[in-house]
């Protein structure tokens, strides 16, 4: 694996973990009436773009698209059910469980 690939999936880690804080700040915006949450939430959104940008200039567009997605909606759906007391269910564990091999099968039959 080059280095310029492998840089590429940690940008895209990254832009994945900004992509979750954005997700949730969604919620303390409170329709973005609030301005702390806002900016945060705007910001981490901003962050979030522009790092899976630069992981797509090298990744292929759809990969990169489906594995930002996610690694968003398992870290907002985790954080959802521990900060907001979102229900715990046996499907949706296994779905969530689903996302995170999916995310692992596109890592691991990606090629530089």
């Amino acid at each position: 694996m080059t280095q310029k690939f492998a840089q590429a999936w940690w940008l895209l880690f990254f832009a994945g973990l900004l992509e979750v804080c954005w997700a949730i700040g969604l919620k303390y915006t409170e329709g973005f009436t609030r301005l702390v949450p806002s900016v945060f939430t705007l910001a981490t959104l901003a962050g979030s773009m522009v790092l899976l940008a630069r992981a797509a200039k090298v990744l292929p567009i759809g990969t990169a698209y489906a594995v930002w997605v996610g690694i968003g909606a398992f870290g907002a759906a985790i954080l959802g059910i521990f900060l907001f007391k979102e229900p715990v269910t046996l499907p949706r564990i296994g779905f969530l469980l689903l996302l995170v091999i999916s995310v692992l099968g596109l890592r691991l039959t990606a090629s530089d």
